[in-house]
């Protein structure tokens, strides 16, 4: 992930933070609790790619498993959405830029549900039986529903930022940044070589035809 994103990750993640423990984790909702930080890490995985998602994910997930009042093992919310960030960074649009709601809302949707069900195996695993108390069903069912509200306000405000302020002056101008046109090193090799290989071809064919009597 470029270094200038570095800074508008981290208030989008704070604030998402923020949002998380002292708005919606006090709204005492029926079932699960609107996940703001999970759609944070996915608005940014769709701009910044795999990668970026990734190293997004994991550390609002740490961040997360450390802030009060949190009654998990640390780690457990890092490797859901280190997960998820990936996952959503491998559908990142041309350019970063989502021409379509449904599509973003599907990502949405299949965030909520698999995050869900990796947050409660998880638990499973070490030892928390919460989601059996209140049932894993209704569990999927609310945090689908709460994220899909949430999803159109905040997924297209965060992808916004992400795009304007998250970008590298320096890899933009050499056209080397994630998500813009002919990326790498290896997409203007071909285009050098491709560009190149016609004339050169003709300028052996024509001196062929020249050395013959």
């Amino acid at each position: 992930m470029r270094l200038a994103r570095v800074p508008v990750t981290a208030v989008l993640v704070l604030l998402g933070l923020l949002l998380q423990v002292s708005v919606f984790g006090r709204l005492q909702l029926p079932g699960a609790t609107p996940d703001i930080l999970l759609l944070v890490v996915v608005g940014l995985a769709m701009v910044y790619g795999p990668t970026g998602g990734c190293l997004v994910g994991f550390a609002a997930g740490l961040l997360a498993d450390l802030a009060p009042p949190s009654d998990h093992a640390i780690g457990r919310y890092a490797l859901v959405l280190c997960l998820m960030g990936y996952a959503a960074g491998l559908l990142r649009p041309d350019h970063g830029r989502q021409r379509s709601v449904s599509t973003a809302l599907l990502v949405v949707a299949v965030a909520a549900i698999a995050s869900t069900l990796l947050y409660a195996m998880v638990g499973a695993l070490v030892g928390d039986t919460a989601a059996r108390h209140v049932g894993l069903g209704s569990l999927v069912a609310t945090a689908l529903l709460y994220d899909l509200l949430l999803a159109p306000f905040v997924v297209p405000a965060v992808m916004l930022i992400g795009r304007r302020f998250g970008k590298d002056p320096v890899a933009a101008a050499t056209g080397d940044d994630e998500g813009g046109p002919g990326l790498g090193t290896l997409a203007r090799y071909r285009t050098t070589r491709e560009a190149s290989s016609g004339p050169t071809y003709k300028k052996r064919r024509s001196l062929g035809f020249a050395k013959r009597p």
